[in-house]
């Protein structure tokens, strides 16, 4: 009888401890995403711009569409400020692709915003505590009126707003990062690189004809794709005259450049138009 009383207390202490360490591992796993789970319990579709690699394109400054509402990534300058709330998100992306193509990773410098440019480097004050933090933009949202940028876990770390879950704050661009790189850039880095997104009109040449029956049905057959706007331009060439399909309203290189990257016309030529 005593055998078996201490086999039975042997096997209740060996559950007790593995559930115990069970629940150490999930405790320490999820305790700095206590703000997560409390700002997105019930909206967690508040970030929606992760995808699967099976759904995957590359949207970085193309327009798109998010619950009806279409966005139209911007050109900025280095200095330009904005206000607004941030949120933070964290274990439901984490690993995931974000919108530029990256896997996100919750504990990096990165950032979600509906429209600035990827790999836009932006400084991020907490209204609250005066506390900043540095992020590179990698991904598209929140899509939440109210917020204007969803920080990774570790950048709401550093400025006091995981517990929370969103907080005030300034935005401030410090500059971009166009080499390929996945680190925020040093001082002296982001005074060498652009210091404004290039901006204008830009469009793609798909199409050329000598005769301007062929420019005209191939005008009519792409106008207002993924809502861009068909022109022909008539020039004349050393060669005879060259009626040429445009498609246009590509607010910037870096639109048209992603835009041709993924669509039909990857074949097409960008022009800046005057």
């Amino acid at each position: 009888m005593n055998k078996l009383y201490i086999l039975v207390l042997i096997t209740f202490v060996l559950l007790m401890s593995a559930c115990s360490t069970r629940g150490r591992g999930v405790y320490k796993h999820t305790v700095s995403s206590q703000g997560y789970v409390k700002s997105y319990s019930s909206d967690k579709s508040a970030h929606s711009a992760t995808v699967d690699k099976k759904n995957y394109s590359h949207p970085t400054m193309r327009p798109y569409t998010i619950r009806g509402i279409k966005y139209y990534p911007t050109v900025v300058s280095v200095g330009d400020t904005f206000k607004g709330n941030a949120s933070w998100y964290g274990p439901d992306f984490h690993g995931k692709l974000t919108s530029n193509g990256e896997t996100y990773n919750m504990y990096g410098m990165t950032a979600a915003h509906k429209t600035l440019p990827m790999n836009t480097i932006v400084k991020v004050t907490n209204q609250r505590n005066g506390l900043t933090t540095i992020v590179r933009i990698n991904d598209r949202g929140p899509f939440i009126a109210t917020r204007i940028i969803d920080l990774s876990n570790k950048a709401a770390h550093e400025i006091d707003m995981v517990g929370r879950g969103t907080a005030p704050v300034t935005l401030e661009i410090l500059g971009f990062e166009t080499k390929g790189k996945r680190k925020i850039p040093s001082k002296k880095e982001m005074k060498k690189a652009p210091q404004k997104k290039s901006v204008g009109n830009f469009a793609l040449q798909i199409a050329s004809f000598s005769k301007i029956d062929g420019a005209l049905a191939t005008q009519e057959k792409y106008d207002h794709t993924d809502g861009y706007t068909t022109i022909i331009k008539d020039v004349e060439t050393p060669n005879g005259r060259i009626f040429k399909v445009v498609l246009t309203g590509f607010k910037s290189e870096q639109e048209a450049r992603d835009y041709k990257k993924s669509s039909i016309f990857n074949k097409a030529f960008i022009i800046k138009e005057d």
